[in-house]
């Protein structure tokens, strides 16, 4: 009885850990690790390292700009509250796909 019982406990915790990286991108940063909701469970873009790429390269992903790694960003320091609007009206105007 207590075997199964772990067992079920077991899959209860990976389906609880299954539904947590489908829900959350986990934003590396140096040494900091932000969480940021996702606007649909996905698992595109989980795991995200901001320090070996660039503002607009982050800001160009749709997935990312529509969850809000903008305000994330700013937060950081990376970012201006003005660069973040030009470059979401940026990318978000534009139709092509990067």
């Amino acid at each position: 009885m207590l075997k199964k019982m772990t067992s079920y406990i077991l899959l209860v915790l990976l389906g609880a850990a299954g539904y947590f990286l489908l829900n959350y991108h986990i934003i590396f940063s140096g040494t900091t690790v932000k969480l940021l909701n996702k606007s649909k469970l996905t698992s595109e873009y989980t795991f995200i390292n901001t320090s070996n790429k660039s503002v607009e390269s982050l800001m160009r992903i749709d997935t990312l700009r529509e969850a809000g790694i903008g305000n994330i960003l700013v937060e950081m320091g990376r970012l201006s509250e003005e660069e973040r609007e030009s470059l979401e009206e940026k990318f978000n105007s534009d139709p092509v796909y990067y």
